[in-house]
């Protein structure tokens, strides 16, 4: 969701152009058909286009001149097939009720569709032996515990894990695109949400947690390091394993940096007043669920143990 002005176009984000929201979202169903197949694309497009009108119509409900989805294809030798979407709106959100419906309207929207489909995949995938050549998706308490419930065992473990569906698989990354858009930092859905809740408060707490992105990133890093040392993989090995659990978080510090610069450092201001209560409540929940999603290595490479 941005808030940055779109006073370049006349016609303002309440006049769709319909041709170029639809050939975008063409597009992206093109790049991520190519990357994983019919039930990939599917599945993740269900799960963006509900995220993004999750935050549509709440804007809409709250008089809020706001875009349909702008979808961003990608080439998907370098990507999942996209970028995920945006919404544009002309002028930022100045209630704090407001500003936190429509942040949270999206991770909910999402999670409703995610959750299930993710469900159906798992059922659908089967647990057999890890390539030595695989790549391993990140685990959530919530991910671990689905598939501890379906298969009856915790996953990965003794050599063996679930080969994914392609349907599961583009579930667990719209669980993956929750996660990061939670994250309370800035001007994405979280940012939006802490700074309903908090208020001003939430400009300190944004720089900190900016800076405790990389270290965190480092603090995986290492221990991915360590595993591998464990493993009997020699230093250079190691350390190359490690960067999959230092450069995500790299890539997310940069790329909130270029989002914060774009912003001029800051998050649009809002109304000195507090949350209703209900929404103060909601605001907990989706901390504890962004606890239950959060991935501390989304992605790594499996590990020829000894």
């Amino acid at each position: 969701m941005d808030d940055e002005p779109d006073d370049d176009d006349p016609r303002g984000p309440d006049r769709p152009s319909y041709p170029l929201h639809l050939g975008l979202f063409a597009a992206t169903c093109v790049t991520t058909t190519w990357f994983g197949g019919v039930a990939f694309s599917a599945t993740l497009m269900a799960i963006l286009t509900c995220h993004e009108f999750g935050h549509y119509l709440m804007a809409r409900r709250h008089g809020v001149a706001v875009s349909l989805p702008y979808f961003i294809p990608l080439p998907p030798q370098v990507s999942l097939g996209t970028l995920g979407a945006v919404i544009k709106m002309r002028r930022p959100i100045a209630d704090p009720d407001a500003l936190f419906d429509v942040g949270v309207a999206g991770p909910i929207a999402g999670l409703v569709v995610a959750l299930p489909l993710l469900v159906i995949g798992l059922t659908l995938s089967s647990v057999g032996p890890v390539p030595a050549d695989s790549v391993l998706e990140g685990n959530s308490l919530l991910y671990l515990g689905l598939k501890a419930a379906l298969f009856g065992r915790y996953l990965p473990g003794d050599g063996v894990d679930v080969q994914l569906h392609p349907m599961a698989f583009a579930a667990w990354v719209g669980l993956l695109v929750t996660m990061i858009n939670l994250i309370p930092i800035g001007q994405l859905d979280g940012g939006h949400l802490a700074r309903a809740y908090l208020g001003a408060r939430h400009e300190r707490l944004s720089r900190r947690l900016h800076v405790a992105l990389p270290v965190l990133g480092a603090v995986c890093g290492a221990t991915l390091v360590g595993l591998a040392r464990v493993a009997g993989q020699g230093w250079l090995d190691a350390l190359r394993y490690g960067l999959w659990g230092l450069s995500p978080y790299l890539v997310w510090a940069l790329l909130l940096a270029g989002m914060r610069g774009m912003s001029d450092g800051y998050h649009p201001p809002i109304l000195d007043r507090p949350l209703s209560p209900g929404r103060r409540r909601l605001a907990q929940v989706m901390l504890v669920v962004f606890l239950l999603i959060f991935m501390p290595v989304p992605m790594r490479p499996a590990l020829p143990w000894p």
